[in-house]
């Protein structure tokens, strides 16, 4: 029985998980829309395969979040999901997952808010990512989030859009 209080996550609660080996793809970008994603466990990115070779990453989904949910709106995928690291995806048929929004307003506003919360924190990566010097952007990151956990410096390196050796070595100055 589905609660009156619905919130878009409990959508999912009996959808069938599978597990993607990092590096392995949700989706590719011109598959057809059939599913709506719940990342369960582990990180997934959005990648869009650019003209130069180079993968550009749109967004990077982590547990409990939706991944693609703007393309339950189109024919197929506009990027490629692959896993970062291996994960585990719940899915739901999109025709599903669109009528349970349609009879749980409360699943719907759940939902509104959290992409409104994701939209925010993507004008924020923006301005991050406009700032030139990776001391910059470290330092507006910081300012925001704080320091990561053990660990989870790879995943700033990744959000302030420079490379792993780059911010190590911006650490090891601040070291000294």
């Amino acid at each position: 029985m589905i609660s009156i209080m619905l919130q878009w996550l409990d959508i999912f609660d009996a959808a069938p998980v599978r597990k993607v080996a990092k590096g392995g793809p949700v989706f590719r970008q011109g598959d057809r829309v059939l599913s709506m994603y719940l990342v369960r466990s582990g990180t997934v990115a959005l990648e869009r395969p650019m003209t130069d070779g180079i993968a550009l990453t749109l967004h990077i989904a982590n547990a409990d979040m939706a991944l693609a949910e703007a393309s339950l709106f189109a024919d197929t995928y506009h990027c490629d999901a692959v896993a970062r690291t291996d994960a585990e995806i719940a899915s739901l048929p999109r025709a599903t997952f669109l009528a349970e929004i349609r009879d749980y307003p409360d699943a719907a506003l759940s939902l509104i808010e959290t992409h409104a919360k994701e939209v925010q924190a993507q004008r924020t990566r923006i301005e991050i990512l406009r700032l030139r010097r990776v001391a910059e952007r470290l330092d507006a990151w910081l300012d925001l989030y704080g320091e990561p956990a053990k660990g989870e410096w790879i995943n700033v390196a990744n959000q302030i859009g420079v490379s792993a050796p780059a911010l190590y070595r911006e650490l090891a100055k601040r070291r000294d």
